[in-house]
């Protein structure tokens, strides 16, 4: 809602707890914006693994880019449309195939709690559940290693069991998102065993409705490809890319609608330029501003100071911690504000930022390069032309373009 009148405003009663942005988590299923085609392509693979056809996917984009969310919405939308269960595993520092078998297992015994299908999960395991925490209101498997060793090697038979027992229960079909696979992605052993389990499935003769889908940065899914190349006809490749500044204009202006904030038009402009169309980016973004606001109105310059608030976050919770003490050097950040900002943008050519050095940071421009390209901050983009480098992900380009912005005091999509 956009409103030019600000005398009707009162002080501000919320507190952060309000915020209807969530920073670091994935988006609340009511924010959820875009995505049609990608979700459109999954509900297909969920309607055919209903029918016992395997499906496997991998969900790829950049950081920031809104994978896990949209890996979430899938899955509520599966739950709620089809009678799927959904299991969500995020496997951060996860690098080995036991635990990672182990936490699916105990996901899933904890997503049954409080359903009509609670009690066929139990079966399924027999004597092996017990309840954990303070007040035992969690459950994990109680095995014993060799046995969660036989299950790693034997997971198509177990999934099987588990989809029977599910299917007493009306329940057609298994999700199992495996999300964050950054400390897998590297690993042969996991290369073979996904391999393994597709066939193990597809021949079969007991048909498992399973859709497997795993989510990670394009990056990851090649690694898995190069220590297994037949995963490469395995995978169908779903990507994620950045939102427009229509989807990025609808979240924002439904996200304060919520909670009866309202945003002047140019303040909303700004803030989808800042966020360039990078969920990641809008949560910090979209916080920050409402953190700001006193009295439930947006304007020009609650978007600013927000916008600049989120950047400092931004750098202290996303760049690489070798990323952020290395762009302490003043001489190197002054380069990088200068690259990001136009006329370069997302790439630039080094003998065009050159000219528009200071003989201090051309000294250093060299060794910047250098320093810039080992750290994944900026690789080499040899298809545009020799001495051409680009941004390695949208959300370090971003940072730059604020901060860039905070050093001379503005920052406007008319830019």
């Amino acid at each position: 809602m956009i409103t030019p009148d600000r005398s009707e405003y009162t002080e501000k009663t919320m507190t952060h707890e309000n915020s209807p942005f969530t920073p670091g988590y994935p988006v609340p299923i009511e924010f959820f914006v875009g995505r049609k085609s990608q979700i459109d392509l999954l509900l297909k693979k969920i309607i055919s693994a209903s029918t016992g056809r395997l499906q496997i996917a991998f969900l790829c984009g950049e950081r920031g880019i809104g994978k896990s969310s949209l890996a979430y919405f899938v899955k509520i939308l599966s739950e709620r449309n089809h009678h799927f269960v959904g299991i969500h595993n995020y496997l951060g520092g996860v690098t080995s195939l036991t635990v990672m078998v182990r936490r699916i297992l105990d996901n899933l015994l904890n997503e049954s709690v409080d359903k009509a299908w609670h009690e066929k999960i139990i079966q399924s395991f027999k004597n092996h559940v017990k309840r954990v925490g303070l007040f035992g209101v969690s459950l994990e498997l109680d095995i014993d290693p060799k046995d969660l060793d036989h299950t790693v090697n034997n997971f198509a038979p177990t999934l099987h069991k588990i989809s029977d027992q599910l299917k007493t229960a009306e329940k057609k079909g298994l999700l199992v998102i495996l999300d964050d696979i950054n400390g897998l992605a590297s690993s042969a052993e996991f290369a073979h065993w996904i391999k393994s389990l597709v066939d193990t499935i597809a021949t079969s003769d007991k048909n498992i409705p399973l859709c497997l889908l795993l989510v990670g940065l394009e990056e990851r899914r090649q690694s898995l490809v190069k220590l297994q190349p037949s995963l490469s006809r395995v995978f169908d490749i779903i990507d994620i890319a950045a939102w427009s500044d229509d989807e990025s204009k609808e979240f924002f202006s439904e996200a304060f609608s919520k909670v009866n904030v309202d945003i002047e038009q140019k303040a909303l402009e700004n803030m989808v330029f800042a966020a360039g169309g990078l969920p990641v980016m809008a949560h910090e973004i979209g916080d920050a501003v409402f953190n700001i606001d006193k009295d439930n109105y947006i304007d020009g310059d609650d978007a600013y100071k927000g916008i600049f608030n989120a950047a400092d976050i931004v750098g202290r919770k996303h760049l690489e911690p070798q990323v952020f003490k290395a762009i302490q050097s003043k001489k190197y950040r002054s380069i990088l504000k200068k690259v990001a900002t136009k006329p370069f943008g997302f790439e630039f050519q080094r003998k065009e930022v050159i000219e528009i050095l200071g003989r201090p940071e051309e000294k250093v421009f060299d060794n910047f390069l250098t320093r810039m390209t080992e750290l994944g901050v900026i690789i080499r983009s040899p298809e545009k032309g020799k001495g051409y480098y680009k941004f390695r992900n949208l959300l370090h380009y971003l940072y730059f373009l604020i901060t860039a912005g905070k050093t001379k005091n503005t920052i406007s999509a008319s830019k």
